[in-house]
């Protein structure tokens, strides 16, 4: 198992550039499967989930490899096991959106719960509701989902809100599973994220038909079949506003690139308002901050809202501010295991339910740590740079489900992390 040393304080200076987005990748890696033939999907982050969806789709008789320039091909010509196997979806939540593009191209999917970080209950009812209503046949048996539509699917208009807003890997799954239902499909209180347009473009180029993109509207005309495309995955917005927060927390200066600012107008008024300053360049920003801290509210919500996989980064910045900051965590209520691990560093940090108080401090003070899941580890990684003295982080593993080569992006901008093998 892996841990991080790290040494602070520092203070980054320098270039960073932001990979493609593994939120967008994953379900777009996975419509691949509703064409035969071979898409080529650039941009694809080499990270921890995006290795499990290769060996899944590989498993499902998809032909899936990375060539010289690091672009992965899916050869879906054959899908002849539509089976999601335990041992590989129980790796990853992500995993459920081979559902929909499965029964729309075979007719029939299985696949076992899923699993991934532990932040909360995550449950996949929504996912087969959607199934449902398009005409689908679902029920549970041995722990998997097994769907069937021999007769295929059939356009409805669908309503995907749940407890906590709209849900994404749902909006994913219900968009490509009605690709190639009969009729029109129209998914009301769809995901407005990026990601969901990102996944729309691919399909559309691949002949789908989806108007609504950006909206909680998703119009979907079915269509016969699909064709296999090429196509660039957008930027990673947790990583750029992670990079953004890495600056801030180390008074530092940050150029970040392959960063849409478009994208995280939420993220960029809060830092602002915090104290952070953000100029826009023509393919990113430049980020900076000097003087103190400013405390401030912060309430996660579904896009175009404040995301909760900032939620945990923010935290850390906001530990260090002149005065009391609240955090409401709306999009997954216990997702605040990383509070403890802060406290060790000498955070003040107080949880109430979906709400955390947090008491800024003047300093982090090093500590053995341990993550709890992605984004908690890079909050941990974060608090660590602005630390005084060598913070041990253990359980790293999660962070590789999410951030390509962070610890060597961090070094060459100033950072001190050792990643080693214990």
């Amino acid at each position: 198992m892996d841990i991080f040393r790290i040494d602070g304080p520092v203070k980054l200076d320098g270039v960073i550039n932001v990979s493609g987005s593994k939120n967008a990748a994953l379900p777009i890696m996975a419509s691949a499967l509703l064409a035969r033939g071979n898409s080529i999907i650039k941009d694809v982050p080499k990270l921890a989930d995006i290795a499990v969806l290769e060996m899944l789709l590989s498993s499902l008789g998809a032909k899936v490899h990375r060539d010289q320039n690091d672009d992965i091909h899916i050869d879906a010509t054959t899908i002849d096991n539509p089976v999601g196997e335990y041992d590989i979806v129980r790796k990853m939540r992500a995993s459920i959106c081979i559902l929909g593009p499965l029964v729309a191209r075979c007719g029939r999917a299985e696949v076992s719960m899923p699993g991934g970080c532990a932040i909360g209950d995550r449950p996949v009812d929504i996912h087969l509701r959607g199934l449902t209503e398009l005409g689908a046949n679902i029920h549970l048996e041995n722990g998997n989902i097994v769907a069937t539509a021999p007769n295929g699917l059939t356009g409805k208009s669908i309503f995907l809100g749940g407890p906590f807003g709209s849900t994404v890997l749902g909006t994913a799954n219900i968009l490509m599973a009605s690709t190639l239902a009969k009729g029109t499909t129209v998914i009301e209180s769809a995901a407005c994220e990026p990601e969901i347009t990102d996944l729309a473009n691919f399909l559309n180029k691949m002949g789908a038909r989806i108007t609504g993109m950006g909206s909680p509207r998703l119009t979907i005309e079915g269509v016969d079949q699909l064709k296999p495309v090429e196509h660039r995955v957008i930027g990673d917005r947790i990583e750029a506003g992670t990079f953004m927060v890495a600056a801030a927390i180390t008074a530092g200066k940050l150029e970040i690139k392959n960063c849409s600012l478009n994208d995280m107008v939420a993220v960029v008024d809060r830092l602002e308002k915090i104290g952070v300053r953000i100029d826009p360049t023509e393919d990113g920003c430049i980020v900076t901050r000097s003087g103190r801290l400013i405390p401030a509210d912060v309430t996660t919500q579904t896009y175009p809202g404040f995301p909760t996989d900032l939620q945990a980064q923010l935290m850390a910045l906001l530990a260090l501010a002149d005065g009391n900051s609240i955090i409401t965590e709306k999009i997954f209520p216990d997702r605040f295991m990383h509070v403890a691990e802060m406290n060790r560093m000498a955070a003040n940090i107080r949880k109430e339910g979906p709400i955390a108080i947090v008491a800024g401090v003047d300093r982090f003070v090093a500590a053995p740590i341990m993550a709890s899941d992605l984004r908690a580890s890079a909050a941990l990684v974060l608090a660590a740079m602005a630390a005084h003295g060598r913070t041990t982080i253990s359980r790293v593993y999660h962070i590789d489900r999410g951030y390509e080569k962070i610890e060597e992006k961090l070094n060459a901008v100033g950072a001190k992390i050792i990643r080693e093998s214990v």
